[in-house]
């Protein structure tokens, strides 16, 4: 994974947008869901690092997470981001993928 910069990731987040898409999020200890398929309308970068993000799904809903530091798009054509505190621990992840993650 590679730190965010809000042009990387605003062009990583390009290949998603008017697509439908499955997200996997989770957060320590507070939540996890995965595999909600939606159709991504728009992706906000906020923040000087660690970063907010917020998506807008459908017209209908957003999804916002913090924290976030780095980001990686795979081979797969998935797009991985996480936050990591000082310790290097991930504390959060938002994953976006045209496909299903696997169960």
């Amino acid at each position: 994974m590679i730190k965010i910069t809000k042009l990387g990731l605003d062009a990583a987040f390009r290949a998603f947008i008017a697509q439908e898409l499955y997200v996997h999020s989770e957060a320590t200890s507070y939540l996890f869901v995965r595999n909600f398929k939606v159709q991504l309308e728009e992706a906000l970068i906020a923040g000087e690092g660690p970063y907010r993000i917020a998506l807008k799904f459908d017209g209908q809903g957003w999804l916002r997470m913090e924290a976030l530091t780095h980001y990686e798009e795979t081979a797969e054509g998935r797009l991985l981001l996480a936050g990591f505190d000082d310790l290097g621990r991930m504390n959060v992840a938002l994953h976006l993928g045209k496909e299903p993650f696997p169960e």
